[in-house]
């Protein structure tokens, strides 16, 4: 049956019901789940045993057990290219899939700062939410002459090249990065000659610190941690917006010392741009939720998180920043492509 104008007047219970038609075809036109339905895909992009495979299987076991996901999530490992494959694929293949999410951390904007993913740019995805972070730190052998970041840096800016960097990650990446960007913010000039060395991981290159080789490490505070335990290691500045809580509130911040560069290395999710809009508030208001539990909160503290959350716009607007930062100092140094 059909509700013509000749139906509205002037019988006033029909004219109430062709009232409500445009209401009543507002709410039909609103999808009654914004949940996924079925199962759900969390792409790890690297093989399993790494933090973006941590990431997806860390969620997906908490989101089960405490019944916040309607079915089941799998974790679906897709490596290569630093990440590169998997973000190819999903714009590929599921550019508009609203079962899906995809784990990313600094890397993830690192490699789309510096045009890494053939192809790939940061507006291909919405970032939903981060989980925690491992905050990048300077550290020197515990008889360094350097006392603090803001001496370290005034070596620098008398010699770019006096002071040699150790780091558990490629040149170009973020270890590099992060103290390029301390570098850049104290006027050291020209950046490009301060001198990095990579290694296998982090705790090689601070072997290499240890031996009297190397003059600074630059890396995230899980590797130094132990380190500083044993009191060979002493971290000049974390990089961090606040001090950290707890063991290392002794620590004090680039911030604080003049240098205004916060480099977590961030954990957290994308979902694809052509996903729907009902879907992304879905995922942000859950994982939003997972994040305030007892239980994640646990996991955070077992696996050496420390406190870093932020989501939808607060979290676009901090990854716009960073992509911003990186591909500066990439420009500066010719390393984007």
């Amino acid at each position: 049956m059909s509700f013509s104008s000749d139906y509205c007047f002037p019988k006033r219970p029909l004219k109430r019901l062709c009232q409500a038609l445009p209401l009543l075809a507002l709410i039909l036109a609103v999808p009654a789940h914004a949940a996924p339905q079925g199962k759900v895909d969390c792409i790890a992009p690297a093989q399993p045993g790494g933090g973006w495979d941590f990431t997806c299987r860390s969620v997906a076991r908490a989101l089960q057990d405490l019944s916040m996901i309607p079915a089941a999530m799998q974790t679906v490992n897709v490596p290569g290219a630093s990440g590169g494959v998997a973000f190819s694929h999903v714009q590929a293949k599921r550019a508009s899939d609203d079962d899906l999410i995809v784990a990313a951390s600094t890397a993830t904007t690192t490699q789309l700062a510096l045009g890494n993913y053939p192809d790939g740019s940061p507006d291909q995805v919405r970032w939903i939410a981060t989980l925690g972070a491992d905050y990048g730190v300077i550290a020197v052998a515990k008889d360094s002459p350097y006392q603090s970041l803001t001496q370290l840096l005034d070596a620098l800016k008398a010699d770019a090249g006096s002071v040699t960097f150790s780091g558990g990650d490629v040149a170009g990446g973020f270890d590099h990065i992060k103290v390029l960007m301390a570098a850049r913010k104290a006027g050291v000039k020209p950046i490009r000659d301060i001198k990095y060395l990579a290694f296998d991981s982090g705790s090689v290159a601070i072997s290499q610190l240890l031996g009297g080789h190397i003059d600074a490490f630059t890396g995230d505070i899980s590797e130094a941690k132990s380190f500083v335990d044993s009191g060979d290691l002493r971290i000049l500045a974390v990089f961090s917006d606040e001090r950290l809580p707890g063991r290392f509130a002794d620590i004090p911040t680039a911030k604080e010392q003049g240098i205004d560069v916060v480099a977590p290395n961030w954990r957290g999710f994308y979902t694809p741009a052509g996903a729907s809009e009902e879907s992304y508030a879905w995922w942000k208001k859950t994982l939003n939720g997972l994040y305030d539990t007892p239980q994640w909160q646990q996991i955070m503290t077992q696996n050496g998180l420390l406190p870093f959350h932020k989501s939808g716009d607060e979290l676009n607007q901090f990854v716009a920043r960073q992509i911003s930062d990186i591909q500066e100092i990439g420009a500066e140094l010719g390393m984007t492509h």
